[in-house]
């Protein structure tokens, strides 16, 4: 397997997505909803797409929009025209819906819970499984995981003024979240109880510095 899970930072970034039909619709959701500035080429797009501040373009201005472009998406059932803007994309990142291998990019299933967002790839071997996978992992992930992920991150922000320790942090967050009362705080879901308890356990532990 010759991919590797990254994220890339979407907001500002230019994404011109050759097509207009479901799939292109679908990318371009996903990009103006993380920030990007998209634009197409194809015969028409929603009025959803134009509210969010999507662009439409002939695709006579395939050569222009690709060189616009810092993200290419191919998502046209016109061969010869998709196959032409792969040619041209050298040197841009590129997402071939048609032939996921043949670009640099792949936007794989994924969705959010909370602040969590968790993406599923197959390899290509069964987008039907990764869909599978999403409700099992969904039915997993309790309000107690969220609330633990919130707790966490207000105790790090605290302890890398005190700790630069990386290692040390974690040894010290571990302590935080096996503390019982802790533990109880977030299983009845009172947060701001469970902020107060790690405001007292830091403050005594390292003499109120």
């Amino acid at each position: 397997m010759d991919w590797t899970a990254l994220y890339l930072k979407t907001s500002g970034l230019k994404v011109f997505i050759l097509g207009t039909g479901e799939v292109a619709t679908r990318r371009a959701n996903k990009f103006l909803d993380h920030g990007a500035v998209v634009r197409l080429a194809g015969s028409s797009i929603s009025q959803n797409l134009k509210e969010k501040g999507a662009e439409l373009h002939s695709t006579d201005d395939v050569d222009d929009l690709v060189e616009w472009a810092d993200l290419v998406v191919v998502a046209s059932g016109d061969e010869k025209l998709s196959d032409y803007v792969g040619r041209i994309s050298e040197g841009k990142l590129v997402n071939r819906a048609d032939f996921p291998y043949e670009g640099d990019v792949i936007v794989p299933t994924s969705f959010n819970i909370a602040d969590i967002e968790i993406s599923i790839f197959t390899n290509g071997k069964s987008p039907l499984m990764a869909r599978q996978l999403r409700k099992k992992i969904q039915s997993v992930i309790t309000e107690e995981d969220i609330l633990e992920i919130e707790l966490q991150d207000y105790s790090r922000s605290i302890l890398k003024k005190i700790i630069p320790d990386q290692k040390e942090r974690r040894k010290y967050l571990y302590k935080i979240f096996e503390d019982e009362n802790i533990l109880k705080l977030i299983k009845s879901g009172e947060i701001d109880k469970a902020k107060a308890v790690i405001n007292e356990s830091i403050k005594r532990d390292f003499n109120d510095t």
